[in-house]
């Protein structure tokens, strides 16, 4: 196989975007994108949307955006896999390119969160898990990752606090992030204090719905080496797999075994292992989320995730650095864009771009993007040039 590189990279501001419409969002963070690389569309021979239409008024998002960028004829098509979707582009686009079909593919990842109003969100919310066995008892998003983290304390002491670092790490590097939602720090004494969700979860255990769009260009090798340069960032490894629609059926509640399967495709893809990641973008829509994150990678044991963040072993400076640019958590998630934002962190780190959150010296970047409850989980691995 051919090397797949990433030659631009775009993002525009996470909120409550009244001001602008799904197409103009994407709009945002495709000018820059292609600001980024110094090409003009023409370049492009085809682009990949991801988004998940359940959330937005219009339907057919692809068409509209595609429309809306001037981009006719050139093919488009949406991948849509919950949460994980732009990720699904991302490697979507990687098998465009390596097939010999296309040279030059946009990835956007877009969508609009706070359309709806919130009885129309938690009732897609509740259809999260297995329909016909457990959604018709009321589940959802917290109440499915509030009995991971039960059970994870239960089995390895992970404490309240522990779970709240994340939150109170993760909003100070969101802090810092001009794209972030949320662009304060937070105490541990403010976020055990917040109402609660689902125990354990109070609200600083939540990350929160927004609207956005993140744009990546990526480009066979000849291209890349050629427009780009020492600039590329290099797709060398692309990892995914599922688990059961169903918690039931699944052999352990503590982790996702699909991220246990993607992690290791994608670090045999790409030559590496979990002590080589210097950087990493993890799907931290709750607390423990992150947490099972380091153990389902293999940064640390099982077990061992409460005590990873609360010796700061994933801050800059520490073992790996983790969300620096505030994760889901504080940055926000906008369910199709957000595995096209994770990858935009990692390429603007692989360049030495990342301001006072760069990671010094950061070669090799991870990203980790979950759809629903871990039915589908992407791992890809990115090298600098």
């Amino acid at each position: 196989m051919s090397r797949i590189g990433i030659i631009g990279a775009g993002h525009g501001v996470f909120g409550r975007r009244s001001d602008a419409t799904v197409q103009e969002l994407a709009f945002e963070a495709f000018r820059a994108a292609l600001e980024d690389g110094g090409i003009d569309r023409d370049r492009l021979d085809a682009t990949v949307i991801a988004a998940v239409p359940e959330y937005h008024k219009q339907r057919s998002v692809a068409g509209v955006v595609q429309e809306y960028l001037n981009l006719n004829p050139r093919p488009t098509w949406l991948t849509e896999v919950a949460c994980a979707s732009g990720s699904a582009a991302i490697r979507t686009a990687w098998m465009a390119i390596q097939s010999g079909l296309h040279k030059v593919v946009a990835v956007i990842g877009c969508q609009k969160m706070t359309e709806l109003s919130t009885p129309e969100i938690l009732a897609l919310m509740g259809r999260v898990g297995e329909v016909q066995w457990e959604s018709v008892l009321g589940t959802t998003f917290p109440g499915y990752y509030a009995m991971f983290a039960t059970r994870h304390m239960h089995e390895y002491g992970t404490t309240r606090e522990q779970l709240l670092e994340v939150a109170v790490k993760n909003h100070h590097y969101g802090s810092m992030n001009p794209n972030a939602l949320f662009k304060k720090e937070i105490t541990m004494d403010k976020a055990l204090a917040s109402d609660p969700v689902a125990s354990p979860f109070c609200v600083y255990d939540c990350c929160a719905n927004a609207d956005g769009a993140a744009c990546l260009i990526l480009a066979d090798e000849d291209t890349a080496t050629s427009v780009a340069g020492d600039r590329t960032v290099w797709l060398d490894g692309v990892g995914c797999a599922t688990s059961s629609m169903s918690v039931l059926r699944r052999p352990e509640l503590t982790g996702l075994p699909s991220a246990q399967h993607a992690s290791k495709t994608a670090y045999e893809m790409a030559g590496v292992t979990e002590r080589d990641i210097d950087v990493a973008e993890v799907h931290d829509c709750f607390t423990i989320a992150e947490i099972m994150a380091y153990e389902d990678l293999g940064f640390c044991a099982k077990g061992d995730g409460g005590p990873f963040i609360s010796d700061k072993r994933s801050y800059i400076g520490g073992d790996v650095a983790v969300n620096v640019d505030g994760g889901l958590k504080a940055k926000g998630h906008p369910i199709g864009a957000t595995g096209v934002s994770m990858a935009y962190e990692i390429v603007n780190q692989l360049r030495s771009e990342s301001g006072d959150r760069q990671v010094p010296d950061a070669e090799v970047g991870l990203t980790h993007n979950v759809g629903g409850i871990g039915q589908y989980t992407f791992v890809h691995v990115f090298k600098r040039s």
